[in-house]
């Protein structure tokens, strides 16, 4: 499976793709969040042809509604119905923290790393459970 991960922010929006495997992420691109963000991650579907796009769910530590969640929500429904792409929410709490380490020396923000990890933990946390079968089974017999 091909994914797209989107760290989504009011005035950001990294942005980070799998290897064509679905197995690693690797982070892409910042974005800036205005009128012609929708137009630029239609064009990176196009380009990347994903079976899904995993959005930071943006909750705060608590799993409580923040600032950006209600924006954060239309956000994934507006990108869903322009991408014609299935869209899922994906763990996102410290991975802004935890990007931060990639960060330029200029800035505290690496967005599109921050993407990234989001990506990961989903990849991650979802091993085996978005292939089929013989895919599993060749997986397994590569291992013994």
């Amino acid at each position: 499976m091909k994914y797209i991960g989107i760290d989504y922010g009011s005035k950001r929006v990294g942005v980070a793709v799998s290897d064509a495997e679905g197995t690693i992420a690797f982070p892409r691109s910042v974005l800036k969040n205005d009128n012609r963000l929708m137009g630029h991650l239609r064009l990176v579907a196009e380009e990347e042809k994903p079976d899904l796009i995993i959005v930071g769910d943006t909750l705060s530590h608590s799993s409580g509604r923040n600032t950006v969640s209600a924006d954060a929500d239309a956000f994934v429904e507006t990108l869903a119905a322009e991408t014609g792409v299935t869209v899922k929410r994906g763990f996102e709490v410290w991975s802004s923290i935890e990007a931060s380490r990639y960060a330029p020396e200029e800035s505290p923000h690496h967005d599109a790393a921050a993407a990234a990890i989001i990506l990961q933990r989903y990849i991650d946390m979802n091993a085996g459970m978005n292939t089929d079968n013989t895919n599993m089974n060749t997986r397994t017999d590569r291992l013994r």
